[in-house]
């Protein structure tokens, strides 16, 4: 039971970690990205089992594990406020051309990066856009007068 009962006290800590960071940040690692990831599956790993190497240990961890994620999954899809609160909302960059600075700053993008993204979507000038908005998958999406 301890290991379950380890498994309920971080499982909740890497899910607030991961919403903590900038859902811009999740939707391009970068390879130091994917080595924190990996450090802190280990660490993960190391506060949980602690010296329980057995199979049964690790059984119990991955089942533990895997249903929790399977519960936040369920609550997140029947509690809205709960899913909002995991997934967060879209937020909206740009209206009219126009780039509204808050929200900019807030989810820490800057004119460079946004116009960056419109090129990627071969959009050339942001004054075209009606919106652009960062998805709660870290995507940013737009629509253009023509869309």
């Amino acid at each position: 039971m301890d290991l379950v009962g380890r498994c309920l006290v971080l499982f909740p800590l890497i899910v607030l970690l991961v919403r903590v960071v900038n859902r811009r940040e999740l939707a391009r690692m970068e390879p130091y990205d994917l080595v924190l990831l990996i450090v802190l599956g280990d660490l993960v790993q190391q506060g949980i089992t602690q010296n329980d190497f057995s199979v049964t240990g690790s059984a119990i961890v991955i089942v533990t594990m895997t249903l929790l994620s399977m519960l936040t999954a369920f609550l997140a899809y029947r509690v809205p406020r709960f899913g909002r609160a995991l997934d967060g909302e879209p937020v909206i960059l740009l209206e009219n051309g126009r780039p509204l600075r808050r929200n900019l700053h807030r989810e820490r993008i800057t004119l460079g990066e946004l116009a960056a993204q419109a090129r990627q979507h071969d959009i050339s000038d942001l004054g075209s856009v009606r919106y652009a908005v960062l998805e709660t998958s870290g995507t940013i999406s737009f629509l253009t007068d023509s869309s």
